[in-house]
């Protein structure tokens, strides 16, 4: 049953609505591949851009919803896009494995340290905080980021699930029961039920907004932090049947407060607006394209 459910995720309400990606390499760029990464490396390097994609996306997938490469070696950044997938969130031993993966990947393509960002759309913006956080906590390894960024994620799972609930109840659709209906399944089977028992949920997500809790991001207090969403509520309610309280963004701008609270040191929320396209040209806020690619270098780069 565990095997069925987690096959199932990969219609996850909220993170991966109908990808639609050609298998294309837009870069006429050669890159450095292997089972974990492709990775585009710059002549001379001052920056290394780390990818992680939605739920089902593989380094090709988020090249292909995200065409950064050439622009980015143009500015002298590596570009690395990984083939992490398919996680809401990390054990501590998946942790130590991913970091120690990325320390390999430093060493052997004699990459420079100095400045690293880390991101991700959807499931792969919580990744990229979660292992973010883990780095800055380890710096032993010598990976600290000094940027992290998310696109359209899910940092808060107990609200997650909570939406689950509301989105079974309201019924707004067959396709929109089933896919609540194994989420909230999965996270029942591997996380237990939030209502009785929370502490799991704080183990394991970004933030716990109801208990307060955020020690999976503490140690990015003094790392610049960027939160991209699209909050068009036109189209989430017309496609999705949600109001806006159910929305990814409306998690991603309340913990953008929270941590400002906290005294985080750089935290910007971006909202746009109409520029949630995919690549075969589907319209559709929860996608790669609402991050300006010039303004992020630029981000990438400052001092």
């Amino acid at each position: 049953m565990k095997n069925l459910l987690k096959s199932s995720i990969l219609t996850l309400l909220l993170l991966t609505i109908n990808l639609g990606i050609a298998q294309v390499n837009p870069s006429e760029n050669n890159p450095i591949s292997t089972e974990s990464y492709n990775l585009y490396k710059p002549n001379k390097t001052e920056a290394v851009l780390i990818l992680f994609g939605g739920f089902p996306e593989n380094g090709k997938m988020i090249e292909t919803e995200f065409p950064i490469t050439d622009m980015a070696l143009e500015e002298e950044v590596a570009v690395v896009y990984m083939n992490f997938n398919r996680k809401l969130w990390l054990e501590e031993s998946q942790k130590a494995d991913l970091a120690n993966d990325l320390k390999v990947l430093f060493e052997k393509n004699n990459l420079p340290r100095k400045k690293i960002v880390i991101g991700g759309l959807s499931s792969g913006g919580s990744i990229a905080i979660l292992i973010g956080n883990y780095l800055k906590e380890n710096s032993n390894l010598n990976l600290e980021p000094t940027g992290v960024f998310v696109v359209d994620s899910p940092v808060d799972l107990a609200a997650l699930y909570r939406i689950t609930e509301d989105n079974i109840e309201r019924n707004f659709s067959e396709a929109s029961v089933g896919e609540s209906t194994f989420i909230n399944n999965y996270f029942k089977s591997e996380l237990g039920n939030p209502n009785e028992e929370i502490k799991s949920y704080e183990d394991f997500s970004v933030f716990t907004h109801e208990t307060k809790n955020y020690q999976n991001i503490e140690n990015l207090k003094n790392t610049k932090l960027r939160f991209y969403s699209e909050p068009d509520k036109k189209w989430w309610k017309k496609n999705m049947g949600v109001e806006y309280e159910q929305m990814n963004a409306f998690h991603i701008e309340r913990l953008s407060k929270f941590l400002k609270d906290q005294d985080f040191k750089d935290v910007e929320y971006l909202a746009t607006e109409n520029k949630g396209y995919r690549s075969n040209g589907e319209r559709n806020p929860h996608s790669w394209s609402i991050v300006n690619k010039e303004d992020l270098l630029e981000w990438i780069l400052e001092e």
